[in-house]
């Protein structure tokens, strides 16, 4: 980002975003066959519309794990987000899976067999930034708009607001005055809500969800402030739009203040370098800015499909950094071995970890205790700082 004064903007979706219901489901399977076996392989993918759920996609797992197990998945998914509508029920919606097992040709290149190690999952470049905008050290336009969304669905979840629904949208502008966010100069948000509440009551019950969220002083004016601008969301989720898959990489990552390769996490297991590199990518660009050798930080890694080493790791303080940035990629390689096997053990990624990651972000969230978001933990900063003295 520019170190002048600027507007950038990011925005979020709801765990109930047909867009988002697919990615949770396609997480939940992934997390059901790592269950089952740690070294499993999954690529799956969902659509979501009317009435109607289809899972398809490649696996390699357990033959105990069957279409039938996939569909109480998909289910259970579904009634956590909260969808008991007439035109998508968690029960009554039909489900129709077409999920296969792995190509052959393709389980020749990845896995490890004699002397050599395990290859990547696919070619790709993959990124990660971190930034002392927030706390987290995330881009704080993405954050904040993942927090209003989280706030309105705890209090959804609750019972606290029960006329609100579990689609929703939330868009964060900021202004930036030499290079670092002050305030916002716009918020929308959009929120699925029962037929009998008016546009104003929908605004008052979003209005403290994004008043608690923004820092003190930082909430724009009241012209500024956008809630339901179309005037009614009734009906809403798959009932009024298709979901797929991976549609929302954006929102997972950095809300487009940084680069994206292109590759979507959700659906895939972590021997996909198009998930786990990206994971890696932001722990480090993470650890170089907590150990105060940048202000910012973006990595890029690039890898070849079966060829277990990165082609390049590629490192960009934009401006702020305090060492060689030649020096801080090698060294980066030597506190983490990049190789698709040594990301997911470095960060043990062969867990059931991966359905919580399907809403408000990959990123910028706390670790758990059981082992997910790993990827957030600052557990290298003293190696770091060691090799920069």
């Amino acid at each position: 980002m520019s170190k002048g004064d600027f507007l950038f903007t990011s925005e979020s979706v709801s765990e109930g975003h047909p867009d988002k219901i697919c990615d949770r489901i396609s997480d939940a399977v992934v997390d059901m066959f790592l269950t089952a076996n740690p070294e499993s392989r999954v690529a799956a993918e969902t659509m979501v519309t009317r009435k109607l759920i289809v899972m398809a996609g490649e696996v390699r797992g357990p033959d105990s794990i069957t279409h039938e197990h996939m569909e109480k998945v998909a289910r259970s998914c579904v009634k956590e987000i909260g969808y008991e509508q007439e035109g998508f029920h968690w029960q009554k919606s039909a489900v129709k899976i077409y999920i296969h097992g792995q190509s052959e040709d393709i389980a020749l290149g990845v896995d490890a067999k004699g002397n050599r190690d395990e290859g990547a999952g696919d070619q790709g470049v993959m990124f990660g930034y971190a930034c002392r905008e927030t706390k987290v050290l995330m881009p704080a336009p993405i954050y904040y708009a993942h927090a209003i969304l989280r706030s309105l669905a705890e209090a959804r979840h609750s019972g606290a607001e029960p006329g609100l629904g579990p689609d929703a949208k939330s868009q964060v502008t900021l202004l930036y005055s030499k290079g670092m966010p002050v305030r916002a100069t716009s918020v929308v948000v959009s929120t699925q809500h029962d037929a009998e509440l008016s546009q104003d009551e929908v605004r008052e019950i979003v209005r403290p969800h994004v008043e608690n969220v923004l820092p003190e002083g930082w909430m724009c004016d009241e012209e500024e402030f956008y809630v339901n601008p179309t005037g009614r969301f009734v009906i809403g989720g798959p009932d009024s739009d298709t979901g797929l898959t991976g549609r929302k990489i954006i929102v997972d990552t950095y809300g487009g203040a940084a680069p994206h390769g292109g590759g979507a996490f959700s659906g895939k297991d972590p021997s996909k370098v198009d998930r786990s590199a990206a994971y890696a990518a932001r722990y480090l660009a993470k650890n170089v800015v907590a150990a105060g050798l940048a202000e910012r930080c973006i990595i890029q890694i690039s890898y070849a499909i079966g060829v277990a080493k990165p082609l390049s790791v590629y490192v960009d303080t934009c401006g702020t950094g305090q060492g060689d940035e030649e020096k801080l990629a090698g060294v980066l390689q030597e506190v983490m071995d990049l190789s698709p096997r040594g990301i997911r053990e470095h960060l043990e990624l062969n867990k059931p970890i991966y359905a919580r990651t399907a809403a408000y972000g990959h990123f910028g969230r706390a670790p758990d205790p059981d082992g997910g978001f790993s990827w957030e933990r600052e557990d290298l900063v003293a190696d770091l700082k060691s090799a920069f003295g």
